[in-house]
């Protein structure tokens, strides 16, 4: 198969290709429509189509032949406990914990929380939704009580799911104290909040609104698969907006079956029956769509691993799981194999394991340096392919397409687009840059299947949000080039996003909170270049007036950012500063001071209110970058 053939095809007919990706699943009913629009003008795919993707995930596999083959590896160093359950056992538990969610009244188009840690049961409850045709929205459990309330009042959930606690390597984290305390926030209350106790010993208070999982699913009658629109939801999955409040990003039914299923043989060149693993969580999309749903829709086995690529126990933990379920494929994030390669420079840890089932490491959520694509394939001897993609779009934008044709490496750069997508680099002004010239990384609409078709109540901010900035296209909020190949590479975030180990965090939320402290005059928060984490927020403060020592002050913000972001914020730097630059209309200068933060030379803006705020923070910042990292 060729790669150009292939996306050519996509983009000359987008319906006929992906009419005919779609006979490769199993439809209740076939579309009416391949490719729409509704009534807001935006794209649709498979209208007309009635499927469900638990059934796809599950029932299907077991009607045809797979009932017995293992559908969910569960690892957890951190427990020190392992399970494996087949495509017939999973279907079945699944059956049954939709039957305990539906007696609790929960239906068609409900919302479900879900706030849960890497374990069996949360996939499990996000599949049982999907069986029910309930919407899904997984809370990943780092988040603290503030922003789980921000999710219950914009996704309005019937129910929480959630456990008794999570683990953070060595310490064991409560997590029904930080609902209760969510719900006490939030405006909107659920009728239920359901705990599976996981009996690790953690805090756990009672309310009137709690159910035991258990109980629940004892209880409970199997039910079967609910059939919706293929342009029915899914899920919600929150992702972090520049203005603070989470953006509900929407996941449809038929659109994402199809468009993961292409990529697992396509992308990934998994077959069915192989070993798929995604180290990643379900709090985030790639959970969502490489955890638990693509591996699952394509007949392969998936790995939920609960634990950490070191300290559990040690660097070798990731090769051991590639040996003991025979990985064919793995995907994680760079700052994963940084913190290897940190602890085994040498690879030993590797050398001492058989990876001969493992034929690609993919790496994906923030952009691969060079040195540690080349420690990966000197050390692991396979194809490493860092490829790109977005909470936004649920599947890869830009890949080396395994499955079709590999192409050469080229370091620093994610390769090429994925079928489907009309990816394009923009100026300012929406005219395509030339090559090796940095400008706006976009793609021409519609979006291909698997994309977001909406955010979760909120039309208007999708489209000034997404589609405003260059009309006929999705404008993905990164910068980048291509090579005069066509290669395309990603330079990084053009808002106030930043990426902490594959984790896109808000700094201008993260600015609210560090603001709200009382001895905070003024604050900007910005992202600084780190080896391992690819960035971390860097905190610049102008102090009120107080006669507190800074160091106690700086503690209190750090801690401050902790309780209401959460530890994945991992705000560590305060740096005193006696002003902000701005420009003379009193806009704060965040680009430049991200720049700044990094060590790179700066053009000073001929908008700046005073020049040689410059000399000021410089001399501020650069004695500390080196403890920030």
């Amino acid at each position: 198969m060729n790669y150009q053939d292939e996306f050519n095809q996509s983009l000359q007919n987008p319906q006929s290709f992906w009419g005919q990706q779609a006979q490769a699943l199993h439809w209740f009913r076939q579309p009416d429509e391949i490719l729409s629009q509704d009534k807001d003008g935006l794209y649709r795919w498979f209208k007309g189509g009635m499927l469900n993707t638990a059934y796809l995930a599950l029932d299907f596999h077991v009607e045809n032949g797979r009932g017995d083959q293992v559908a969910l590896y569960y690892d957890s160093p951190v427990t020190q406990s392992k399970k494996q359950y087949t495509y017939r056992q999973m279907r079945d538990e699944v059956a049954k914990i939709a039957g305990g969610l539906k007696a609790q009244g929960v239906q068609k188009g409900d919302t479900i929380i879900i706030y849960m840690p890497m374990i069996p049961q949360a996939v499990m409850t996000m599949l049982a939704c999907a069986r029910l045709g309930a919407i899904h929205s997984v809370v990943f459990g780092g988040f603290a009580p503030h922003e789980l309330a921000l999710r219950i009042d914009d996704a309005r959930p019937k129910a929480i799911v959630t456990a008794s606690s999570g683990i953070e390597v060595d310490k064991i984290i409560p997590y029904k104290p930080m609902v209760d305390q969510a719900l006490q926030m939030a405006e909107h209350q659920p009728e239920k909040v359901v705990i599976y106790n996981r009996g690790l010993g953690a805090l756990l208070p009672t309310q009137a609104y709690d159910l035991d999982f258990n109980t629940m699913v004892a209880e409970a009658e199997s039910v079967g698969c609910t059939p919706v629109e293929a342009t029915d939801p899914l899920y919600i999955l929150y992702t972090s907006g520049t203005t603070g409040k989470p953006k509900g990003v929407v996941r449809d039914n038929g659109g994402h079956a199809v468009a993961l299923h292409y990529s697992m043989g396509h992308v990934y060149d998994v077959k069915p029956g192989d070993t798929f693993w995604a180290a990643s969580d379900i709090g985030w999309v790639v959970g969502h769509s490489y955890i638990v749903y693509a591996p699952l829709i394509y007949g392969a086995s998936t790995v939920l691993f609960e634990g950490k690529p070191v300290r559990t126990p040690n660097a070798s933990t990731f090769w051991r799981v590639i040996e003991e379920y025979k990985v064919r494929a793995m995907f994680t994030a760079p700052t994963a194999l940084r913190a290897i390669r940190k602890e085994d420079p040498d690879g030993a840890f590797i050398k001492a394991h058989d990876l001969s089932s493992l034929k690609y490491q993919f790496l994906a959520g923030e952009r691969c340096d060079v040195a540690t694509l080349q420690w990966a394939q000197k050390h692991l001897k396979v194809p490493v392919i860092d490829h790109w993609w977005q909470t936004e779009s649920g599947w890869p934008m830009l890949a080396n397409l395994m499955g079709i044709q590999a192409l050469p490496v080229k370091p620093g750069s994610v390769t090429k687009p994925v079928p489907g997508y009309n990816l394009q680099i923009l100026n300012a002004n929406g005219t395509p840059a030339e090559a090796n010239q940095e400008g706006f990384v976009a793609v021409k609409l519609p979006l291909p299947p698997g994309c977001l078709p909406n955010l979760w109540g909120n039309t208007a901010r999708f489209k000034e949000g997404y589609l405003s900035r260059f009309p006929g296209y999705y404008f993905s909020g990164d910068g980048g080039f291509k090579d005069a190949e066509d290669y395309v590479y990603i330079t990084g975030r053009v808002d106030d996003i930043i990426n902490v180990a594959g984790h896109r965090l808000s700094t201008a939320e993260m600015e609210e909170v560090v603001a709200s402290h009382p001895a905070v005059a003024e604050c900007a928060v910005v992202g600084a270049h780190c080896d391992l984490k690819g960035q971390v927020p860097l905190a610049m403060v102008v102090l009120g007036n107080t006669t507190r020592p800074a160091h106690e002050i700086g503690a209190e913000i750090i801690k401050l950012v902790r309780q209401e972001i959460g530890p994945v914020a991992s705000l560590k730097k305060v740096l005193w500063v006696k002003r902000l630059p701005k420009t003379r209309s009193g806009k704060t200068l965040r680009k430049l001071l991200r720049a700044l933060a990094d060590g790179k030379p700066v053009t000073v803006p001929s908008t700046i209110d005073d020049p040689n705020i410059i000399d000021e923070i410089k001399e501020t910042i650069q004695p500390t970058l080196n403890q920030a990292n």
